[in-house]
């Protein structure tokens, strides 16, 4: 049954088996939970009156009931034995989440320096609280976004990775986040990244599903990059269209730090990312890329804020979608350049092809600027295939269907080749020109990849 305010259900939920929700979590996560829950009180999900959701109708996606895993019962199955991915040369310390709890399975590949820890966030919680108190529900606003409420609410578990000054993580890190279920689940993910000063570390999330069943997930993560600290973190999300994301994003630079960020939606049925960056020190640098490769009735929507705070800070965004049958796609990117944040440079771009006259795409980039000397510019567009592109190749022999494709794979080469993993990189060209093909992107006895 579809309800009038389906943010009532999870109000109604939370009241009756907080007690249980507690119990099975640790206290520092426990702590925000009483403002998070009068926050989303008095926030509700947001509508589409409101600009920032003015694409997505987050209220539909929550109104239908979804089971929780409030009293953390132990999901059938070992990652470690189905997962089994045969990308060459990639060697990463992999680690996994089932649902929304992370699987304590012993990892055959981890390698991690002395003083790194990466783990589940409730054990280390309850190991280290005064480190996660910190940092947890810091950047995470919950007066401001109700999703980042939500997932405040009902978190139980997530993932930590702390890297100790000086340290540097030599060996790419893997988390895969597996949604399994025999019925239509809700699962609610934390991330907490912690690199203090002069830390270097390699990130790469995939989200995978491995069953066809109605997945509804919400993700909140928060990264802290201290002074001269550097990070790469790669989300690549490749599930069914059967499954509705929102991942909040929030990042905090210091002096000196610098991140790439680069988000790829392969698969999917609706994603909503919110990424929020402030540079707050001088000399920070973040590149933020994005690309979204939809068809049928998918809907891809990112929504970027990035906040210079700090003088002779940098960042460049570029976002790209190509869009078949009838997808929707969405981009919102603002810049804010503060006073006193001099110097400031950034270069917004957002690329976009509708391969079909059904497909859309609305996209809004914003720059405000409060500063003196700077380099700031944006734009955006929306097309379709080059035409005479098309004519020249099959002149010269080329299919039809065989030059889209090649059009539409160098359309959006431009995102992969930012990624600084060559084994990444390159499995990821194949894993977007099979995408364009409409084939199979398994990999050879990986029961998850799709």
């Amino acid at each position: 049954m579809i309800m009038e305010r389906p943010e009532q259900q999870y109000i109604d939920l939370f009241t009756q088996y907080e007690a249980m929700i507690c119990r099975h979590s640790a206290e520092v996560l426990n702590a925000p939970r009483s403002k998070a829950f009068a926050d989303f009180e008095r926030l509700g999900f947001p509508t589409r009156k409101q600009e920032d959701y003015k694409y997505t109708d987050v209220g539909r996606y929550f109104a239908p009931d979804y089971g929780l895993n409030l009293n953390r019962l132990e999901i059938p199955v070992n990652p470690y034995e189905v997962f089994k991915c045969d990308v060459p040369n990639m060697s990463t310390s992999l680690y996994f989440v089932v649902n929304d709890a992370f699987d304590r399975h012993d990892s055959p590949t981890a390698s991690l320096p002395e003083g790194v820890e990466f783990g589940s966030l409730c054990e280390i919680a309850t190991r280290r609280p005064e480190l996660i108190k910190k940092y947890y529900s810091h950047l995470a606003d919950t007066s401001e976004d109700a999703l980042a409420a939500f997932n405040t609410l009902f978190a139980q578990d997530g993932v930590v990775m702390y890297v100790p000054k000086g340290v540097v993580v030599e060996r790419p890190i893997q988390l895969v986040n597996i949604l399994r279920a025999d019925v239509a689940t809700l699962v609610n993910r934390r991330l907490l990244i912690i690199l203090e000063e002069g830390a270097q570390a390699k990130l790469l999330i995939c989200d995978h599903a491995m069953d066809e069943v109605n997945f509804l997930s919400t993700q909140v993560a928060e990264v802290f990059v201290g002074e001269n600290a550097s990070l790469d973190l790669y989300e690549l999300e490749e599930t069914h269209y059967s499954t509705v994301r929102f991942s909040n994003l929030y990042v905090h630079q210091s002096a000196g730090s610098r991140v790439l960020l680069n988000g790829v939606t392969l698969h999917n049925g609706t994603t909503r990312n919110r990424v929020h960056v402030v540079l707050d020190g001088p000399g920070a640098e973040v590149d933020l890329c994005g690309m979204a490769i939809a068809d049928r009735d998918e809907q891809v929507d990112n929504h970027t804020f990035i906040d210079h705070r700090a003088p002779a800070c940098t960042s460049n965004e570029l976002f790209k979608y190509v869009l078949d049958e009838r997808a929707v796609g969405a981009f919102a990117g603002k810049v804010l350049v503060r006073p006193g944040a001099e110097r400031t440079s950034s270069l917004q771009t957002n690329r976009n092809l509708c391969v079909t006259r059904e497909a859309r795409m609305y996209t809004q980039p914003q720059l405000e600027i409060y500063a003196d000397d700077v380099k700031c510019s944006h734009g955006a567009t929306v097309g379709q295939l080059d035409e005479n592109a098309l004519f020249y190749m099959q002149q010269r022999g080329v299919s039809l269907r065989e030059a889209r494709l090649l059009l539409m794979f160098a359309f959006v080469n431009e995102v992969t080749d930012r990624i600084r993993m060559e084994a990444l990189r390159d499995r990821l060209h194949q894993l977007v020109e099979k995408r364009f093909r409409g084939e199979l992107s398994k990999c050879r006895g990986c029961a998850l990849c799709k």
